[in-house]
C-alpha cells in the first residue's frame, strides 16, 4: 500500500522537494575517518588488503569487515509503478529512493537502489542473483504480475540472503496483523470464518496465502477477479491463482459476500457496493485497500453496517494499512541474524507481532510524544507508524522467527541486550517531528510570513499552503509577491492572500494599538506610523497581535536581535514566561537541546531553572525522556569561580520544585555531562546517561556554542526556536532555506514551541 494518501501538494513542489539541496534523496557518507593520508591508507591501499584476505578464507567475516550486512538493494524495473503502470526502470528511481529512504529512516537499514532495464524475467533473475556478494537483502519492489511470482520464487531458490517483493508481503503482513486483530474484537475463531479476497495480483494472492498460514482455512476463501469468484475447472486461470481456486456456486462478487465475515479488497475503486455489504455477517470486517481510492468509501460502509470494522490504505481514516509498518523491522531482524531468507514462519512472525502491539496499551510518555491518543478498539486495530516500539518488537520477532525455522546463521544470545541495541540505532526526534506536521495538517493556522518577496520565505510559504498546514498570509509589496509567484511556476497567484501595509484596510487599528503600547517609551504616533508603514516585522507582529493571524515565521533580511527588537515593540512574552531560544542538534539517534542560544545575556538563576524546565518540556514533546546538565567552566566546583552562583542556585530551585520529574545536574563541563568516561569519574552525579538538554550559563557562550555546532559538526540544527512569547513567533536564520523556514513554521502552528 502507498504511505500516504493524505498529502495535498502541487507537482511544482513534489519536483522541487526532489531537486532541492541535492539532487534525489540518498547520498554515500563515510562511516571511517577520510582524514589523514594514514586514513588512507587503512582505507584502500595497502590496508584493505588485509580484510580482503580474512573475506577470502572466511566469507562469513565480510558481516564483521564490510557493510553488507547492513546493506539492502532495492531493485525494481519499472513495470507496475506505484498505481502508475509501467513507466520503464528510469522513471522507477524516484520510487526506489524513496524506499532506500525510508529504509534508513525508521531501521537504519543503509539501502539504495538499482533499477534494471529489462522485462525479461530471466534476464532480470541473472542480473539480481550475480549482485549477491554485495548486499544483506534484496527488496523487489513494483514489478508486474506474474513476472513479480516468477522472479522472486527464482531468487529465493537462488541466493542465500533474504528475499522480499514488499508490494506482495509487505501488504500481506500488515492486512493479516489488522484481521487478527479485527478477528479479535468481534469475537471470531479464524479458522471458522468466511472471507472475500476481490484482487487477484500479487498483492492480494500475497495477502490471500498469509492470512490462510495465520489461520483462516483455504475452503473457507473465494478469491475474485474481474471474471468473478475463481473455482475449479474455470477457463482462463493461471496457475498462481487456481492455487486459490475452492469449490462454490458463487458466480458474481455478490454472491460470495453474502454471508462472508470479511472482505479484503485489492482492486478497484467502487468495486464493493454498499449494498452489498448489507448482505455481509454481522460485524463485517472490510478491508478496502484500492489505491489510492478504496472500494468503498468508510462512511459508505459505515451508514449501512454501523457495527462494520473497516480498514484502507489512507492516513485520513482509522485503521491505515502501510507497508512501513512491516518492511524496514522485518529486514532489520533478519539482518541483525544474517538470514539466508524471508521465509513463511517470519513473516507469520510479524503479523503477530504488529497485531500484540496494537493491543497493548499506548504509554503516556509514547501517546505524548507521539500524538497517538488512540487506545485498541474498531478504529485501532494496527499501530500507528510512528510507534516507536516497532522497531524493537517486531525485529525480535523476526530475528526469533528466523531462528526457530533454522534460516539464521547468526543467533541472537542475549535479546534484552538487542533490544537496547535497537533502540539505540534511531533518533526519536525523526518519528516526532513527523509526528508535528500531521498534527499541524489536522489543525490548520494561519501563518505570517513576514518576508514574503524573499525566494526563500516565498517557497517555504507556497510549501505551507500546498502541503495543507494552513494559510500563508504573504507580507509584501503586491505586485512584487505576485511576480515573484509568477516566477516560482504557481498556477493561481492571486489565491494567495497578501498582506501590503501600503494598502491594508485595518491600517488605523495597528496604528492606534501600537501608539497606546509604545508612547510612554518616546515614541510620537508619527513614529508609530512610520513603523507600521515601513517595518515589515512590526506590521507583521501587529496582524498576529490582532488575531489576523494565528503566528509568524521572519529572520532572512534582519539579524535575530533587531527582528527580536521589532516584534517586542508589538508582542509581550507569556504571562510569568521568560523568552529565549533553543537550538536543536540532530544526529543519526541522539539529539541535544541547547537553551538560551538567543536572547538573556546573563540569566538569573530564576531564569536558568525556568529555561531547564520549559526546554526539558520540548524535549519530551520532541520524544526524549530529558537529562538536563547545567553547564560551566567548572564541575562540581573544580576549578573555583565567581560565575557559579547563579547555576547552584538554578539547580537548587528545581531541588525545591515538586512539579519537577526530570534528571538534571549541574554545574559541569560539557564533558562531564556528555562522556560516558568522564561522567564514571562521579558516581554521585544524578544523571543516569548523558545529558540531552544543555542549560548554558549565558548567552556569549550559548551562542558561540549553537553557531559553531551548525557550521563544524556535520548534524542537522534546527533553530534558534523561540520559546515563551505571547504569541508563536519564530525568527530564522538569515542563512536559512526553505525547508528551515518550513519546519520552524510548522512547529510555531502546532504549538510545538512558542
Amino acid at each position: 500500500m502507498a504511505d500516504d494518501h493524505n498529502n495535498s501538494f502541487t507537482a511544482r513542489e513534489a519536483l522541487f522537494y526532489h531537486e532541492t539541496i541535492r539532487p534525489g534523496k540518498i547520498e554515500i557518507i563515510a562511516s571511517k575517518p577520510m582524514t589523514t593520508q594514514r586514513d588512507l591508507s587503512l582505507a584502500y591501499s595497502p590496508g584493505v588488503a588485509v580484510p580482503v584476505e580474512e573475506i577470502a578464507r572466511d566469507p562469513s567475516l565480510a558481516a564483521k569487515y564490510t557493510a553488507r550486512a547492513n546493506l539492502v538493494a532495492v531493485i525494481s524495473n519499472g513495470t507496475a509503478i506505484l498505481g502508475l503502470g509501467n513507466l520503464g526502470a528510469l522513471a522507477s528511481k524516484p520510487v526506489m529512493e524513496g524506499k532506500a529512504v525510508l529504509f534508513k529512516r525508521f531501521a537504519d537499514v543503509d539501502s539504495i537502489d538499482i533499477e534494471l532495464d529489462t522485462e525479461d524475467p530471466e534476464k532480470f533473475i541473472e542480473a539480481v542473483a550475480l549482485m549477491e556478494p554485495s548486499f544483506g537483502g534484496i527488496n523487489l519492489e513494483d514489478i508486474k504480475a506474474p513476472e513479480c511470482f516468477i522472479i522472486e520464487q527464482a531468487l529465493r531458490d537462488r541466493m542465500n540472503i533474504p528475499i522480499m517483493h514488499d508490494d506482495q508481503h509487505g501488504t500481506a503482513i500488515i492486512a493479516a496483523a489488522g484481521l487478527i486483530n479485527a478477528a479479535y474484537l468481534t469475537g471470531r475463531d479464524l479458522k471458522d470464518v468466511k472471507m472475500v479476497v476481490n484482487g487477484a495480483g500479487a498483492s492480494a494472492l500475497a495477502c490471500t496465502a498469509l492470512i490462510k498460514s495465520v489461520g483462516v482455512p483455504h475452503e473457507n476463501v473465494i478469491v475474485c477477479d474481474r471474471s468473478g469468484p475463481i473455482y475449479p475447472g474455470r477457463d482462463n486461470v493461471d496457475q498462481w491463482k487456481s492455487a486459490h481456486a475452492v469449490p462454490t456456486e458463487a458466480r458474481t462478487l455478490e454472491e460470495a459476500l453474502d454471508g462472508a465475515d470479511i472482505f479484503l479488497g485489492l482492486s478497484a475503486a467502487g468495486a464493493l457496493k454498499p449494498e452489498w455489504v448489507k448482505k455481509m455477517a454481522d460485524s463485517p470486517i472490510i478491508f478496502a485497500m484500492a489505491n489510492p481510492v478504496p472500494e468503498i468509501m468508510p462512511d459508505e460502509a459505515k451508514a449501512v453496517r454501523p457495527d462494520a470494522i473497516i480498514a484502507t490504505g489512507r492516513s485520513d481514516f482509522p485503521n491505515q494499512v502501510n507497508n512501513v509498518l512491516g518492511f524496514p523491522f522485518i529486514f532489520r531482524g533478519a539482518l541483525d541474524v544474517r538470514a539466508t531468507a524471508i521465509n513463511e514462519e517470519m513473516k507469520v512472525a510479524a503479523a503477530h507481532a504488529i497485531a500484540e502491539l496494537a493491543r497493548e496499551r499506548v504509554p503516556e510518555e509514547v501517546a505524548a510524544a507521539y500524538g497517538m491518543n488512540q487506545q485498541f478498539g474498531r478504529e485501532y486495530i494496527i499501530p500507528a507508524p510512528f510507534d516507536p516500539r516497532l522497531m524493537e518488537r517486531v525485529s525480535c520477532a523476526v530475528a526469533r522467527a528466523a531462528m526457530d525455522s533454522g534460516v539464521a546463521q547468526a543467533p541472537i544470545e542475549d535479546f534484552d541486550e538487542y533490544t537496547l541495541q535497537l533502540r539505540s540505532r534511531l533518533n526519536p526526534t525523526t518519528a516526532a517531528l513527523t509526528r508535528v506536521y500531521e498534527d499541524a495538517k489536522a489543525n490548520p493556522k494561519r501563518m505570517v510570513f513576514a518576508e514574503a518577496e524573499e525566494d526563500v520565505a516565498l517557497r517555504a510559504a507556497i510549501q505551507f499552503r500546498d502541503f495543507g498546514y494552513g494559510t500563508p498570509i504573504l507580507v509584501g509589496r503586491t505586485e512584487r509577491v505576485l511576480e515573484k509567484l509568477k516566477e516560482l511556476k504557481v498556477d493561481d497567484p492571486e489565491s494567495y492572500e497578501i498582506a501590503n501595509s501600503a494598502n491594508y484596510e485595518h491600517i488605523e487599528p495597528m496604528v492606534e494599538y501600537l501608539y497606546k503600547r509604545l508612547q510612554r517609551r518616546g515614541y510620537t504616533e508619527r513614529d508609530v506610523r512610520r513603523m507600521v508603514n515601513q517595518e515589515r516585522n512590526v506590521f507583521a507582529a501587529l496582524l498576529v497581535a490582532l488575531d489576523q493571524g494565528d503566528g509568524m515565521i521572519t529572520g532572512l533580511t534582519r539579524p535575530f536581535s533587531q527582528s527580536s527588537r521589532d516584534i517586542s515593540k508589538v508582542l509581550d512574552p507569556k504571562e510569568g514566561a521568560t523568552p529565549f531560544g533553543i537550538h536543536m542538534v540532530l544526529g543519526k539517534n541522539h539529539t541535544t537541546f541547547l537553551a538560551d542560544t538567543t536572547i538573556n545575556e546573563r540569566p538569573t538563576s530564576e531564569q536558568l531553572a525556568h529555561i531547564a524546565k520549559e526546554t526539558a518540556a520540548v524535549a519530551t514533546r520532541m520524544g526524549h525522556e530529558p537529562r538536563v546538565a547545567f553547564l560551566s567552566y567548572s564541575t562540581f566546583g573544580n576549578p573555583s569561580g565567581q560565575w557559579l552562583g547563579n547555576i547552584r542556585e538554578a539547580v537548587a530551585l528545581l531541588d525545591a520544585d515538586e512539579s519537577v520529574n526530570f534528571e538534571y545536574e549541574g554545574e559541569m563541563a560539557p564533558d562531564a555531562a556528555l562522556n560516558p568516561k568522564v561522567m564514571a569519574l562521579y558516581p554521585f552525579s544524578r544523571l543516569s546517561g548523558p545529558a540531552n538538554v544543555l542549560i548554558l550559563p549565558g548567552l556569549q557562550s550559548a551562542n558561540l556554542s549553537a553557531k559553531l555546532l551548525r557550521e563544524l559538526s556535520g548534524d542537522a540544527v534546527i533553530g534558534p526556536m523561540l520559546i515563551g512569547s505571547e504569541k508563536p513567533v519564530q525568527i530564522a536564520p538569515m542563512t536559512s532555506i526553505a525547508p528551515d523556514v518550513l519546519t520552524l513554521a510548522v512547529l510555531a502552528s502546532a504549538g510545538v514551541v512558542g
